[in-house]
């Protein structure tokens, strides 16, 4: 056991040099040698305090975002979701905090992100439904999810939403007791990161030390198995998936409540995509997850600096995150359970 865990952890650590060596290779005809490329990369996203900063703060909703997309995928069901169930959770977010302004500070934070995390938990909890009643494909009903809650958001912000006071289509702000607590003065590094550290440890405790996150796993290394156990597959996908859901638009809530405090057009600008490659890397693994969602946030502070200075395209981060996807696949990141296919002799 302890063998595989460090075969797991040196297969995400060859994923990440890959991927190192692949970005030299991709700046290379940018006209800059590809080392200076990497050095800039590393210098936006560590190169001072501020910039630790803001790796920091990108990294939270992708932390958020990872941990659904993990907890889903490791109990079998393939939430592609996350990006609609993170907006959604921005939109309850909104709904509640914009009218909390006369209760206590810690009533207000905990009414907006509970209406973010109700949001989130019925939006994965449609397709949950979907896939327990008529086994409708969780991959394609979070997809298009995913479309409706795009154009939805895009649609309240023009309608009930709409700010009266900005020409801009965005919505209106939530209340000051809303908003969650800087943590150090003069960055944007706010309490939403400990709250996700902490959740990711509630995770892995939830699935390696409860009974619940026993038939979870084993939902997810075999179904059929589990169901002769009676653990209801069906049941268990559908929890998990609100669950996931709801993890994710807790996430979006966060990110209203401490940078945004409002939602517009293009308010993600694909988490919930990237959430799922910080999964793959880091196996599933709630903790490892905190690990890899600090990798991309990194990542895409990084990219920002390579666009300023070396005039990279912005782009580079998506490149990178789809070649960890295809590297993470091929290293044998699969369904929990699920077996390679056998090779075939030949004659």
């Amino acid at each position: 056991m302890r063998t595989t865990r460090i075969n797991s952890w040196m297969a995400s650590l060859l994923v990440v040099l890959t991927v190192a060596f692949l970005v030299a290779v991709a700046l290379a005809p940018f006209g800059e040698a590809p080392w200076d490329g990497i050095v800039t990369l590393l210098g936006g996203a560590f190169g001072s305090a501020r910039r630790i900063s803001e790796s920091l703060v990108k990294t939270c909703p992708l932390l958020f975002t990872g941990l659904g997309v993990a907890v889903a995928f490791r109990t079998g069901a393939f939430n592609i979701g996350a990006e609609g169930q993170f907006l959604l959770g921005a939109l309850g977010a909104v709904a509640v905090g914009s009218h909390v302004a006369g209760l206590p500070p810690w009533v207000a934070v905990a009414a907006t992100l509970g209406a973010a995390f109700l949001a989130g938990l019925v939006w994965g909890g449609i397709a949950g439904v979907l896939k327990a009643w008529r086994d409708v494909p969780e991959v394609i009903s979070t997809i298009m999810l995913n479309f409706v809650a795009v154009y939805w958001l895009s649609a309240l912000i023009r309608g009930p939403l709409r700010n009266p006071t900005s020409g801009l289509p965005e919505s209106v702000e939530i209340a000051a007791v809303a908003e969650l607590p800087r943590l150090f003065e003069k960055t944007r590094v706010h309490a939403g990161l400990p709250i996700g550290i902490l959740l990711a440890v509630a995770v892995y405790l939830l699935m390696t030390r409860t009974v619940l996150g026993f038939k979870m796993r084993a939902v997810g290394f075999n179904p059929v198995a589990s169901a002769f156990a009676g653990f209801h597959p069906r049941l268990t996908w559908a929890g998990t998936l609100a669950l996931s859901g709801a993890l994710a638009g807790l996430g979006g809530g966060i990110e209203v409540c401490a940078i945004t405090f409002r939602v517009y057009d293009n308010f993600s600008p694909g988490y919930g995509y990237t959430a799922i490659a910080v999964a793959l890397l880091a196996r599933l693994h709630p903790i490892g997850v905190v690990l890899t969602a600090f990798f991309f946030g990194a990542l895409e502070q990084g990219a920002g600096t390579l666009q300023r200075e070396l005039q990279v395209p912005l782009v580079m981060a998506s490149i990178v995150e789809g070649l960890v996807v295809i590297l993470a696949l091929l290293l044998g990141f699969h369904r929990p359970g699920e077996k390679r296919m056998p090779e075939v002799e030949t004659v």
